[in-house]
């Protein structure tokens, strides 16, 4: 108990860090300094006012000096961060492969709600991923060097295939080679079994969604949503859940 309670204090402290990621990194801004001010007003922070989930609450969303609403995914990324990693240690305890499945899960977290907002996936964050991915697999037990890179050719070699025949029958972009990025990073990291699954996940929700917009927002069928939005989710299923769902799958033809 004693082990969550700290995992949990530190997933609160890191996920408002990773807050800081998701502000700043799109706007080309130092994650160090200036320290944390008010977008609307530009008001610093002050500490009270800073603590992970806590403040939100007791500032009801608001800013305390100006009044303006805070986005709910600050709160969102907060609540999330130690929530996935406690279930990370639930699953796998304490070691190597929990601290590194903690660095990929922030990855994901950083890269979903950065596309959300932006319709983009940075390579400050994919290239480490990949980098920290390939060095991984020479030492982990349960995934080999020539795994990690198969892994990483069906996430990639799947996207890429999709991009290239969009762009042949429509003659414009209808994915952004971020999410191409972004798949070799998870895929080294998920093996191609689990990236599969990650790109069914990733594919149906997505399609799912996207229906949905069409349909009660009248938009049209060129709306393009944020891909990488639905695979960091995915990837996370697959990562924790990955291997029990592709037995339930086969479980249902034996």
């Amino acid at each position: 108990m004693e082990t969550i309670v700290l995992i949990t204090l530190a997933g609160l402290a890191w996920g408002s860090f990773l807050n800081v990621v998701i502000y700043r990194l799109p706007a080309g801004m130092s994650l160090i300094k200036p320290p944390s001010s008010c977008p609307a007003c530009k008001a610093r922070i002050k500490p009270y006012d800073n603590i992970p989930v806590l403040s939100y609450l007791l500032l009801r969303g608001r800013c305390r000096e100006c009044g303006t609403a805070i986005p709910i995914s600050y709160f969102l990324v907060e609540l999330i961060t130690p929530a996935s990693f406690v279930v990370l240690y639930l699953h796998f305890s304490l070691g190597l492969y929990f601290f590194v499945s903690c660095l990929f899960t922030s990855g994901l977290i950083v890269l979903g709600f950065i596309d959300y907002y932006h319709r983009v996936l940075p390579d400050k964050i994919t290239y480490p991923g990949i980098a920290l991915g390939l060095a991984y697999a020479f030492v982990r037990k349960d995934l080999s060097f020539l795994q990690a890179l198969l892994g990483a050719a069906v996430g990639a070699g799947f996207l890429l295939v999709i991009y290239g025949g969009y762009y042949l029958i429509r003659k414009k972009e209808g994915l952004g080679l971020g999410d191409v990025t972004m798949m070799i990073m998870v895929g080294i990291y998920l093996g191609w079994e689990r990236t599969l699954l990650t790109l069914i996940l990733a594919s149906f929700v997505g399609a799912l969604i996207g229906i949905s917009i069409i349909v009660l927002k009248k938009k049209g069928f060129q709306y393009l949503l944020p891909y990488g939005t639905f695979l960091a989710p995915a990837a996370y299923v697959a990562l924790v859940w990955g291997d029990k769902i592709w037995l339930a799958y086969f479980g249902l033809f034996q």
